[in-house]
Protein backbone atom coordinates (compact mmCIF):
# COMPACT_ATOMS: atom_id res chain seq x y z
CA UNK A 1 0.00 0.00 0.00
CA UNK A 2 1.20 3.51 -0.89
CA UNK A 3 0.36 6.69 1.02
CA UNK A 4 0.15 9.96 -0.89
CA UNK A 5 2.01 12.86 0.72
CA UNK A 6 1.96 16.58 -0.18
CA UNK A 7 5.21 18.48 0.41
CA UNK A 8 5.65 22.23 0.03
CA UNK A 9 9.20 22.93 1.20
CA UNK A 10 12.60 21.37 1.78
CA UNK A 11 11.34 17.87 0.89
CA UNK A 12 10.59 18.83 -2.73
CA UNK A 13 12.71 17.43 -5.56
CA UNK A 14 16.29 18.66 -5.51
CA UNK A 15 15.99 20.44 -2.16
CA UNK A 16 17.82 19.80 1.11
CA UNK A 17 15.49 17.22 2.70
CA UNK A 18 14.33 15.38 -0.42
CA UNK A 19 16.71 12.56 0.49
CA UNK A 20 14.39 11.72 3.43
CA UNK A 21 11.70 10.76 0.91
CA UNK A 22 14.04 8.94 -1.45
CA UNK A 23 15.59 6.91 1.41
CA UNK A 24 12.08 5.66 2.22
CA UNK A 25 11.40 4.63 -1.39
CA UNK A 26 8.94 7.46 -2.01
CA UNK A 27 8.06 8.22 -5.62
CA UNK A 28 7.27 11.59 -7.15
CA UNK A 29 3.70 11.76 -8.52
CA UNK A 30 3.08 15.35 -9.67
CA UNK A 31 3.43 19.07 -9.12
CA UNK A 32 0.21 20.73 -8.00
CA UNK A 33 -1.23 23.56 -5.94
CA UNK A 34 -3.05 23.56 -2.65
CA UNK A 35 -6.56 24.96 -2.39
CA UNK A 36 -6.54 28.75 -1.88
CA UNK A 37 -6.93 28.49 1.90
CA UNK A 38 -3.31 28.63 3.13
CA UNK A 39 -0.62 31.12 4.14
CA UNK A 40 3.06 30.19 3.78
CA UNK A 41 5.70 31.24 6.31
CA UNK A 42 9.49 31.09 6.41
CA UNK A 43 10.21 29.40 9.74
CA UNK A 44 13.16 30.48 11.87
CA UNK A 45 15.85 27.76 11.97
CA UNK A 46 15.51 25.26 14.82
CA UNK A 47 19.29 25.11 15.25
CA UNK A 48 22.44 25.64 13.15
CA UNK A 49 22.79 23.19 10.29
CA UNK A 50 19.04 22.67 9.83
CA UNK A 51 17.97 23.76 6.33
CA UNK A 52 15.45 26.57 6.04
CA UNK A 53 11.84 25.35 5.95
CA UNK A 54 8.42 26.80 5.30
CA UNK A 55 5.24 26.25 7.25
CA UNK A 56 1.84 26.15 5.55
CA UNK A 57 -1.05 27.23 7.77
CA UNK A 58 -4.74 26.95 6.88
CA UNK A 59 -6.62 30.24 7.34
CA UNK A 60 -10.28 31.21 7.29
CA UNK A 61 -9.67 34.30 5.12
CA UNK A 62 -6.86 35.69 3.01
CA UNK A 63 -5.50 32.36 1.83
CA UNK A 64 -3.73 31.56 -1.42
CA UNK A 65 -2.85 28.52 -3.48
CA UNK A 66 0.64 27.23 -2.59
CA UNK A 67 2.87 25.25 -4.98
CA UNK A 68 3.35 21.66 -3.78
CA UNK A 69 4.51 18.26 -4.90
CA UNK A 70 2.62 15.02 -4.38
CA UNK A 71 4.70 11.95 -3.55
CA UNK A 72 3.70 8.42 -2.65
CA UNK A 73 5.47 6.40 0.02
CA UNK A 74 5.20 2.75 1.00
CA UNK A 75 3.01 2.54 4.12
CA UNK A 76 5.66 0.53 5.98
CA UNK A 77 8.07 3.52 5.77
CA UNK A 78 5.54 6.19 6.76
CA UNK A 79 5.81 5.92 10.55
CA UNK A 80 9.58 6.28 10.44
CA UNK A 81 9.18 9.40 8.27
CA UNK A 82 6.63 10.90 10.63
CA UNK A 83 9.00 10.37 13.58
CA UNK A 84 11.61 12.60 11.90
CA UNK A 85 9.34 15.66 11.56
CA UNK A 86 10.12 18.41 14.08
CA UNK A 87 7.57 20.87 15.49
CA UNK A 88 6.05 23.22 14.54
CA UNK A 89 5.61 21.06 11.44
CA UNK A 90 3.45 17.99 11.32
CA UNK A 91 1.32 15.96 8.96
CA UNK A 92 -2.40 16.44 8.48
CA UNK A 93 -4.97 16.77 5.71
CA UNK A 94 -4.13 19.31 2.98
CA UNK A 95 -6.91 20.55 0.71
CA UNK A 96 -6.48 20.51 -3.06
CA UNK A 97 -8.28 22.79 -5.55
CA UNK A 98 -10.73 20.03 -6.57
CA UNK A 99 -11.97 19.70 -2.97
CA UNK A 100 -10.13 16.46 -2.20
CA UNK A 101 -7.57 16.15 0.56
CA UNK A 102 -4.26 14.38 0.84
CA UNK A 103 -1.91 13.78 3.74
CA UNK A 104 0.66 16.56 3.80
CA UNK A 105 2.81 18.97 5.72
CA UNK A 106 0.98 21.48 7.87
CA UNK A 107 2.24 23.89 10.51
CA UNK A 108 1.07 24.87 13.97
CA UNK A 109 -0.54 28.33 13.82
CA UNK A 110 1.62 29.64 16.66
CA UNK A 111 4.60 29.60 14.28
CA UNK A 112 3.07 32.53 12.37
CA UNK A 113 3.69 34.77 15.39
CA UNK A 114 7.46 34.82 14.76
CA UNK A 115 7.79 33.71 11.13
CA UNK A 116 7.99 35.78 7.94
CA UNK A 117 4.86 35.57 5.76
CA UNK A 118 6.01 34.56 2.27
CA UNK A 119 2.60 33.67 0.81
CA UNK A 120 2.92 36.30 -1.93
CA UNK A 121 5.71 34.23 -3.54
CA UNK A 122 3.25 31.39 -4.24
CA UNK A 123 5.60 28.69 -3.04
CA UNK A 124 8.89 27.77 -1.43
CA UNK A 125 10.90 27.50 -4.67
CA UNK A 126 9.85 31.02 -5.70
CA UNK A 127 10.89 32.38 -2.33
CA UNK A 128 14.25 30.57 -2.47
CA UNK A 129 14.87 32.06 -5.92
CA UNK A 130 14.04 35.59 -4.77
CA UNK A 131 16.55 38.12 -3.51
CA UNK A 132 14.73 38.18 -0.15
CA UNK A 133 16.15 34.94 1.18
CA UNK A 134 18.59 35.23 4.09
Amino acid sequence: MMIKLAVCGAHMRGLALNHQLLERNAEFVEETLSASVYRLYHLPPLKPGIPPRPGMIRVSAGGAAIAMEIWQMPAENFGNFLEAIAAPLGLGRVSLPDGTTVCGFICEAIAAETAQDITSFGGWRNWLASDRTP
